[in-house]
């Protein structure tokens, strides 16, 4: 809610103004990233059976976590993607308060690029690309495995579309900016 209120001037300008490509992808983005947040909504009130325990009856609990899953994974990657456009906001509010080190520059940028293909590894391995194709219709948990391990990989994979989304919002920019 916070993150709409702050950002209501770009919702209004939203039928406005001339579409050009960086523009275009970033609308697309986000209608797409709210599909899957009214889906994975809708999908968890029927998955829970609590708020309206009358609709078990229906069959639609298993077309519901289908629903779920698919719609919390597209979105994980929706959302990192929509970070990574925006990253180069975040990059200028870190320059304004670092002065200017190339050493540190690169190895803050060896480290993004190593935890990016640390991401890549972790998303074969993690099964990410099998939920968000709805290959598997369950999604597995080792809970014998440290929970640290766990967030670190998501995170890496996170990282992974953070940074597609910066180089995507690099190649819509125009050549003279």
């Amino acid at each position: 809610l916070l993150h709409h209120l702050l950002n209501r001037r770009w919702i209004r300008a939203v039928p406005q103004g001339r579409y050009a490509p960086p523009r275009i992808v970033q609308t697309v983005l986000t209608l797409l990233l709210l599909l899957t947040m009214l889906g994975s909504m809708v999908s968890g009130v029927i998955v829970s059976r609590y708020a309206f325990p009358f609709q078990a009856g229906f069959g639609l609990t298993s077309w519901a976590e289908k629903l779920h899953m698919l719609c919390a994974y597209w979105g994980f990657v929706l959302m990192s993607l929509h970070l990574g456009m925006h990253w180069n906001m975040v990059l200028t509010m870190m320059r304004k308060h670092l002065p200017p080190f190339k050493p540190r520059t690169w190895c803050l940028r060896l480290l993004a690029y190593l935890w990016a293909a640390h991401g890549a590894v972790a998303f074969v391995w993690r099964d990410v690309w099998r939920y968000l194709l709805l290959k598997s219709h369950f999604v597995f948990f080792d809970y014998t495995e440290p929970l640290v391990r766990f967030l670190l990989d998501y995170l890496a994979v996170m990282s992974l579309f953070v940074l597609t989304g910066y180089w995507l919002a690099r190649a819509l920019r125009p050549k003279d900016q």
